[in-house]
């Protein structure tokens, strides 16, 4: 895996009660009730500085102390935790999973093989359509853009878009924080750029990113190494293409050694999704949902954001202005986050189909 303060809302029995998208008949009373007498809720892949779920745990813990959690195996993939449900779906005990975070692609595959159970939390209209399922086994939890990341030392003007990266002023400057054959942040960062140049999602605009791409090696500012916080730092790779949280952590980590702009572009704003689930053999089904409720209520939320993971709601949150200015003084500006497209698992397999397969032959750039 990738790796509060101020005003926050909280879920009331009253405001459950009124939404259509609460699939229980519970009231929010009942449900805690029901979690409490489980008294356990089992996690699984969760590390503590992943997102900031250290803080998002230890949140649940003291609003609902009477429920331990079991936490298995923190530095585990989707597929392990795919595979844990589907080796404990007879088995009551602690090494059965409760609930998943797993990759986007993971969602519709666990519905599919019956893994998962429906449930839809009070806050469900304020979740993207394009990042859940409609009937409620899987819904996205937090994502993170394709961003710049930018070493001010040497960059004194830093890009604002994808086209700003062809100037003539980006020479030898700018990287990708992975081989576009391989690496799906990669992968994102060309499709994010065919975007930015109006192509159709899909393979449509992992073709354009191409283009793009090879425009930007033929100037001379394509620099074929994978960038890191190091690289950056080092000069090598002064302007870096990847996710903004894993550009944030990276600022924070090299503590104005040298100073970092983090800059979401104005076009071309990618989205790159986690999600959440319950187990279909969940042997805490009330607590599950009740850590659900507790994920996509304001508070927890907020959790993913300290950590610098967007979390889903992220939009809804900015509007009714609940997301305390400290935080927000810590991330490029809110509203750079409205235009961010979810593309869809067969865009987002159609898109890479056509950049691996095509990236030596049209870009020529051997990224190592």
């Amino acid at each position: 895996m990738f790796r509060f303060t101020g005003k926050i809302l909280s879920l009331t029995a009253t405001s459950l009660m009124a939404t259509t998208a609460f699939v229980s008949a519970q009231t929010m009373d009942e449900l805690v009730a029901a979690a409490k007498a489980e008294g356990q809720l089992t996690t699984i892949a969760l590390p503590h500085d992943w997102c900031g779920y250290g803080d998002v745990i230890a949140g649940f813990k003291a609003k609902y102390p009477e429920i331990t959690i079991n936490e298995l195996n923190p530095d585990a993939g989707s597929s392990d935790e795919i595979e844990a449900i589907k080796a404990n779906k007879d088995n009551k005990g602690p090494q059965a999973p409760d609930v998943i975070d797993v990759g986007l692609s993971y969602g519709p595959a666990a519905k599919a093989d019956g893994l998962i159970q429906p449930y839809k939390v009070s806050t469900w209209d304020s979740i993207p359509d394009s990042a859940k399922d409609a009937e409620g086994h899987w819904y996205g939890d937090y994502y993170g853009v394709l961003s710049f990341e930018v070493n001010k030392d040497l960059v004194p003007n830093p890009p604002a878009d994808w086209a700003d990266l062809l100037k003539d002023e980006y020479k030898n400057a700018v990287a990708l924080a992975g081989d576009p054959r391989a690496s799906n942040q990669a992968i994102q960062g060309v499709y994010a750029a065919g975007l930015s140049k109006g192509a159709a999602a899909g393979e449509a605009a992992g073709t354009a990113g191409l283009d793009f791409f090879k425009e930007l090696n033929a100037k001379g500012n394509f620099v074929p190494v994978i960038g890191k916080a190091a690289t950056l730092a080092q000069g090598q790779t002064p302007i870096l293409i990847t996710w903004d949280y894993n550009a944030l952590a990276g600022r924070d980590t090299l503590n104005g050694n040298p100073p970092v702009d983090v800059i979401v572009p104005k076009t071309g704003v990618v989205a790159g999704v986690y999600i959440q689930a319950i187990s279909a053999f969940a042997p805490h089904p009330n607590a599950a949902k009740l850590w659900m409720e507790y994920l996509y209520s304001d508070e927890g939320q907020l959790g993913w954001l300290k950590g610098y993971c967007h979390p889903i709601r992220f939009n809804d949150l900015a509007k009714r202005g609940v997301i305390p200015q400290e935080m927000l003084d810590k991330l490029p500006p809110a509203a750079a986050y409205e235009a961010a497209v979810f593309p869809t698992l067969d865009e987002q397999a159609a898109a890479k189909e056509a950049i691996t397969k095509n990236w030596d032959s049209v870009v020529g750039a051997n990224v190592q």
